[in-house]
């Protein structure tokens, strides 16, 4: 994660910090993590990057800001030979720009070339690169995946170990959330943090192997999933296949709840769920918690749909495409007016006037941010005719800081941090409002932990001073 300030959210949705990819063994591992990559494109669309080692043990980088498809073309990927390829998307803050802070980083070391990228957010970052500068480390970025670099090369372990001593020693050091792909000249190096924040999966392909952020990936490029890493584990793949060892002793299975209700794609598989059943199931629990005298279901494009129809399937009404996503829109956040921003929701979605017309709608979206966006959704479809607008919410009230990859920064912004449900259903101008429970989010996976730090204030770790 970009540790920059961040004081107001751009738009009224959460951004994912990114997603990491990894090819070993393959004939262009740089093309296959291309598309790779695409796959992983809405776990951030600012920048990306990918690594690779050529035959002869030469390390090659394109990154910029921008889709993978703005940053790749035929040529760039000419640029990066080889059979072994590591590969970042990502999502910046504000003030975090700049191609300094895109990853996959590449650092230069008399023990032997590495790369790395990252999924995450590490807790202790500001001790450890105190610490570090003292020693006289100098920084390159302001990312705090950065600081895994210097641990490894500034741990006293003898250089003529395998790099997976220095690993472990500087895994030990850092705490928070990480899903760490590291890639040395011969191998590349799977790492999990010891909680499970963030998923990290393993496929097959060919003769080689892959790893991805999300399952994902690995449909695109042929690949057959073989199992996820483990929390506090370190996979090794290399020319001896796979190998497994535990820098930590796991300390649980707490997935990042907004990874099922929001950020992975719904084919994507999460440590044995399916991310379209799990929302499914958690639409399906909603009614049952949150039951609405209604006529038809609509979701909100797209992450909804899926609760929506769920939703609709326990309660006997009709499913209806009551919303239209254009596709094609850009950003709307980087216009350069309020008035025009506004006017940039109504292009990103539009109501079908014929679907809502007369109806009491129970509209059911995935979580609810600052309210901006619900507000204005519930208005458009009051003015397409709705007769009423139920607003039925697929997780519990997003009320606190988080400090492991989602963007949340400043809970005051959080519309349900200062404001009950009761007031939340005013401040949107629905005519009623229900959230998930916290234990419907973990019934909806058949799970016994989640991390829910964004909703209960409970969170895994020490938070080193963090406010």
């Amino acid at each position: 994660m970009c540790k920059c300030s961040n004081n107001s959210f751009r738009d009224d949705k959460l951004h994912h910090e990114c997603g990491v990819l990894g090819i070993y063994g393959v004939e262009d591992a740089a093309g296959l993590a291309y598309y790779g990559l695409h796959a992983l494109q809405h776990r951030g669309q600012q920048g990306c990057g990918i690594v690779s080692v050529a035959p002869d043990g030469q390390f090659h980088r394109v990154k910029g800001d921008g889709l993978v498809t703005e940053v790749f073309n035929e040529q760039k990927l000419l640029k990066l030979p080889g059979k072994m390829a590591i590969g970042h998307v990502r999502y910046s803050n504000a003030g975090c720009k700049g191609t300094e802070n895109i990853q996959p980083f590449l650092f230069h070391h008399n023990s032997g070339d590495f790369a790395m990228a990252n999924n995450g957010q590490i807790v202790n970052y500001n001790q450890l690169r105190e610490e570090l500068e003292d020693k006289g480390s100098l920084f390159q970025s302001s990312s705090d995946a950065e600081v895994l670099a210097h641990l490894i090369k500034k741990q006293g372990i003898d250089k003529d170990l395998p790099r997976i001593y220095a690993i472990k020693d500087a895994l030990n050091q850092i705490d928070g959330a990480f899903a760490f792909v590291i890639m040395t000249g011969r191998r590349i190096y799977a790492c999990r943090d010891k909680y499970g924040f963030h998923p990290l999966a393993i496929g097959k392909i060919g003769e080689g192997y892959v790893v991805a952020s999300e399952t994902c990936a690995f449909d695109v490029i042929g690949a057959e999933y073989i199992r996820d890493v483990e929390p506090g584990e370190i996979v090794t793949i290399d020319h001896h296949g796979i190998r497994s060892q535990f820098y930590s002793e796991p300390q649980r299975h707490a997935m990042c709840a907004m990874e099922y209700v929001y950020f992975a794609r719904p084919d994507s598989d999460i440590e044995g769920c399916n991310v379209h059943n799990y929302r499914k199931e958690s639409g399906k629990i909603l009614f049952q918690e949150a039951p609405a005298d209604a006529d038809i279901v609509i979701g909100v494009p797209d992450s909804s749909l899926s609760a929506a129809q769920g939703y609709a399937e326990a309660s006997g009404l009709p499913y209806e495409m009551g919303l239209i996503k254009n596709k094609y829109i850009g950003r709307t956040f980087i216009l350069p007016t309020q008035s025009l921003r506004e006017k940039g929701v109504k292009m990103k979605l539009s109501p079908v006037k014929t679907i809502v017309k007369g109806k009491r709608v129970v509209l059911v979206d995935d979580s609810i941010v600052r309210g901006t966006t619900s507000l204005k959704i519930v208005k458009m479809l009051r003015e397409a005719g709705a007769a009423e607008v139920h607003v039925r919410i697929a997780s519990a009230p997003l009320k606190y800081t988080c400090f492991y990859g989602v963007d949340v920064h400043t809970p005051q912004e959080l519309i349900s941090n200062s404001n009950n449900v009761e007031q939340v259903c005013k401040l949107i101008d629905a005519d009623s409002l229900a959230f998930l429970s916290h234990e419907g989010m973990l019934a909806a996976g058949r799970r016994d932990d989640l991390c829910l730090a964004c909703f209960n204030h409970k969170y895994p770790t020490q938070l080193y001073g963090e406010e």
